[in-house]
């Protein structure tokens, strides 16, 4: 994809099978059969997104790494594909300059560290909401043992640059605070020219809560501030001059919101 003068390429991890029940308990796992269409499942991608930008390389999200995770009432994410798809772009890890992790959820940096808690792509830096530091590496959120070692490593301290508010991470790449999916989560936008986009992370886990305003991430830890930040970007994404696409989005493709009395995602 081409925003301006920046070539954007999509890179899917592999698959989040997801059913009714993410977004809620008041949901029916009958629930939105165009949408959920194959045994009452949907099956999203793990998004990942390359940026260069001039001399940089920027990866946003790492996705889930070589593994399977399994999730409630028989949801489950599947990973390991990133280094095809950067592959298939001419890229290899050593040449990623940055990486910006929406949040620290296992989905989204699972390529940061291998096992022995070595830096994946040893040259970049790694930029995250500082918020998310104090949830995850030290706080009680759910993480990997060797990611969290990772991030512990007083070796890998210089590569770290947690951030606390609108931060530009290279020419045309703009990290922009959207918590309530984890407390430092954040979107980050693209853009050249009149042209923009913005990637959402999970603070929109995919088009359909649109239409379906009450319907949240299980994963939420803040659920009424993830509401206030997803309606915000909702606006956003209503300016007529902003595509978008968050890290679950089918086929990870980009759309905007045709305002009105009933918005609809186009």
């Amino acid at each position: 994809m081409r925003i301006g003068d920046l070539h954007l390429y999509p890179i899917a991890d592999g698959i989040f099978a997801a059913r009714p029940s993410y977004f809620g308990s008041h949901v029916s796992p009958e629930a939105r059969p165009d949408f959920f269409d194959r045994r009452h499942t949907a099956w999203l991608p793990i998004g990942c997104f390359l940026v260069r930008s001039g001399s940089r390389v920027v990866l946003i999200d790492a996705g889930l790494g070589p593994e399977m995770q399994q999730l409630p009432d028989g949801m489950r994410l599947v990973g390991g594909q990133p280094p095809t798809g950067l592959r298939a772009v001419g890229v290899s890890p050593a040449d990623i300059t940055d990486v910006i992790c929406s949040h620290l959820h296992a989905d989204h940096i699972g390529w940061l560290f291998d096992l022995d808690a070595a830096l994946v792509f040893p040259r970049a830096t790694l930029w995250f909401g500082s918020a998310d530091w104090g949830h995850f590496v030290t706080g009680a959120g759910d993480m990997r043992r060797h990611i969290r070692e990772g991030f512990r490593a007083g070796v890998h301290a210089a590569h770290l640059r947690p951030i606390d508010r609108d931060t530009t991470i290279a020419p045309g790449i703009t990290a922009l605070p959207a918590p309530g999916h984890t407390p430092g989560h954040m979107c980050v936008v693209i853009y050249s020219g009149e042209e923009r986009a913005l990637l959402l992370g999970d603070a929109i886990t995919c088009p359909l809560q649109l239409d379906e305003p009450t319907w949240r991430s299980m994963a939420d830890v803040d659920p009424e501030l993830a509401d206030r930040t997803r309606e915000r970007l909702w606006r956003e994404l209503e300016d007529g001059h902003t595509t978008g696409t968050g890290a679950h989005f089918p086929e990870l493709r980009f759309g905007r919101v045709l305002p009105g009395a009933a918005r609809r995602w186009l």
